[in-house]
């Protein structure tokens, strides 16, 4: 697959405003968005600038002049680009450290351009089997924006959010991020980003995924699914047909939308076949002195936040 990024639905003008709209400070640069974050009972505030350009040297020296001109402790840069020594270095002259991550540094990356026999086969035997076997069971996959659906979609969150104990955005986050980017768009008589996929077994809604479209990629951002009928392998089933979805977009590359070795929902990527894509990583450039008390304080606050997450179910 030759490897071209491009620019990330995070860096979308639709995303910039839904981000306003929860709450965040948004500042516009040449280079991209940046969101603002106020670090509770003092002056200062962190400048996330995710999925962003390619650095230049330029663009760091205004990166810091914005961080000291906003008050910013450091911005975090995970720029939307592969790893490259080269730029490594530039960050490691500019003062950049290696920071806590946002994003996977690493993704994976689907060839939407291959044919579907082509892809079928360069699934793994198991892949191939499950998707027969929620074929076979009348497993239904469409893409269904309505209101009903994504009420179901947020039940599915919820329900999935009980059973496996993980932190997810909240339902207002989620309620907000599809009015911006379903339903604004079309009021605004433009193509939306955020498409909604539902499997349907025996009348029920089993599994439910949110996709953007975005620059000729498909992302899976997120997804849920019942804790019923899980041996009839929807979730096998829906990723083909978000394939074959992207595929009918006209889109060239799927990405998956991380990667955590190990992992068993990593594992079931792993039965399509994806390319192993390396981003630049994740770097702080520090704009103030402090910066390094605020690592302190940082890793304790996630210490603590590990603690509570084994004491306290988390909530949707």
């Amino acid at each position: 697959m030759k490897i071209k990024f491009t620019n990330h639905p995070l860096q979308s003008k639709i995303w910039a405003e839904f981000r306003e709209a929860w709450g965040n400070e948004v500042l516009k640069t040449k280079y991209g968005y940046i969101t603002i974050h106020h670090i509770p009972f003092t002056k200062y505030k962190l400048g996330m600038f995710i999925k962003g350009p390619k650095p230049s040297a330029q663009m760091i020296k205004e990166l810091k002049n914005l961080g000291t001109k906003e008050n910013l402790v450091f911005v975090k840069l995970e720029p939307n680009v592969q790893k490259d020594d080269r730029l490594i270095k530039l960050l490691k002259n500019a003062g950049a450290v290696s920071g806590k991550t946002l994003f996977t540094p690493t993704t994976f990356w689907i060839d939407l351009t291959k044919s579907e026999e082509e892809l079928l086969k360069s699934f793994t035997p198991k892949t191939r089997y499950n998707i027969r076997l929620a074929q076979k069971h009348g497993v239904v996959v469409k893409e269904d924006n309505s209101d009903k659906a994504f009420e179901i979609y947020l039940e599915l969150v919820r329900e999935t959010v009980q059973r496996q104990g993980f932190y997810a955005h909240t339902e207002k986050y989620h309620k907000l991020m599809w009015e911006y980017l379903r339903t604004k768009e079309i009021k605004n008589k433009r193509t939306p980003i955020a498409h909604l996929l539902t499997a349907t077994y025996q009348g029920d809604v089993i599994a439910t995924w949110i996709l953007f479209a975005y620059g000729g990629f498909l992302y899976y951002p997120y997804g849920a699914s019942s804790g019923l009928h899980k041996d009839i392998m929807a979730n096998n089933l829906i990723m083909w047909e978000a394939i074959r979805f992207g595929k009918k977009l006209g889109l060239k590359t799927f990405d998956l939308w991380g990667r955590e070795p190990g992992k068993g929902f990593t594992r079931f990527k792993e039965g399509y076949n994806p390319k192993v894509i390396e981003f630049l990583g994740t770097w702080d450039l520090p704009t103030s002195s402090f910066y390094w008390p605020y690592r302190i304080l940082e890793t304790l606050r996630w210490k603590l936040l590990r603690i509570k997450s084994k004491l306290i179910k988390p909530k949707f």
